[in-house]
């Protein structure tokens, strides 16, 4: 039976396979033994098939039902009620020493039925992992917390190698785009606070492209994030997850991802990764491809 993104003529370049293969099986029975969330099933996500086929994933912590309703995201909406799972960090890094992972994204819902929007627990398992697999990266892709800069602080003092957090799209768009709880300058000024809270470690956000935004906007967007201390720049196309959600603008060609993130690049950017089916924890492994840590 096909499903709603089935149903959309897409072009070649964003076909992609169904997800196989002996260490991908091994990847979600583990994940699924440990009472995991992906944000790969959860969110839908392109390239499921070949992160996990690798062995890499990107866990989504407290819970799987978002406070927030983006018109772009998959991930279901609803009021978790306070409910916290303190034991989850330790499964957490039970399953990155299981996997083997070196390097792992973590991300989680937006929850603002929490005081601290969930940042205690992020927290938590960024140590988690460091003291039980020594060694591993940690890239935390996080949310706005309301603008609430001192659970920012929560989360960097765990001392992430990336604090990700994403403009998802340019100024113009953000109201139609994202939950009216968001905000393109709140976001800039996350970005900001964790670059002066530790300015050793990368900062990272993401655009998805194809919603109806243009060059020029994508260009102030670069630039806005250069200034608020941003290192890590992504770019990838917006699907539709389901008839309800925001409609397609443009497929935009794999061309033109070359040539935006080329621009990227002239912004002064650490790592630029665009493309069509890129996601924000597509290829997060390789801004360290040239590093030693500390």
């Amino acid at each position: 039976m096909a499903t709603t993104i089935d149903l959309i003529r897409k072009p070649d370049w964003l076909r992609v396979s169904l997800p196989h293969g002996e260490t991908y099986e091994r990847v979600k029975a583990a994940v699924a033994a440990l009472s995991l969330h992906t944000v790969c099933r959860e969110a839908a996500c392109p390239n499921l098939a070949e992160c996990w086929g690798a062995g890499t994933a990107t866990i989504m912590i407290l819970g799987d039902v978002c406070t927030r309703g983006c018109r772009f995201c998959n991930v279901k909406t609803g009021n978790p009620r306070g409910h916290v799972d303190w034991l989850e960090p330790q499964r957490v890094a039970e399953a990155v020493r299981e996997l083997g992972w070196k390097y792992l994204v973590l991300t989680a819902v937006d929850r603002d039925d929490l005081a601290d929007g969930g940042a205690l627990v992020f927290a938590n398992t960024v140590r988690a992992i460091h003291e039980r697999v020594p060694g591993a990266r940690v890239e935390v892709l996080s949310g706005d917390y309301r603008g609430d800069l001192s659970a920012v602080d929560i989360v960097m003092d765990a001392k992430p190698d990336v604090f990700a957090h994403n403009l998802e799209t340019v100024r113009r768009l953000t109201p139609k785009v994202r939950d009216k709880r968001a905000g393109y300058d709140q976001s800039l000024r996350v970005l900001a606070h964790a670059k002066g809270r530790a300015p050793q470690r990368f900062i990272k956000t993401s655009l998805m492209l194809g919603l109806g935004e243009t060059e020029e906007e994508i260009e102030r967007a670069m630039e806005d994030a250069r200034s608020a201390g941003v290192d890590i720049f992504t770019m990838g196309q917006y699907l539709q997850p389901s008839k309800k959600h925001l409609p397609v603008s443009e497929f935009v060609t794999p061309a033109k991802f070359t040539r935006l993130g080329a621009l990227a690049k002239i912004k002064g950017f650490h790592q630029v990764v665009s493309s069509p089916l890129s996601r924000s924890s597509y290829h997060a492994e390789q801004a360290f491809a040239n590093e030693t840590g500390d």
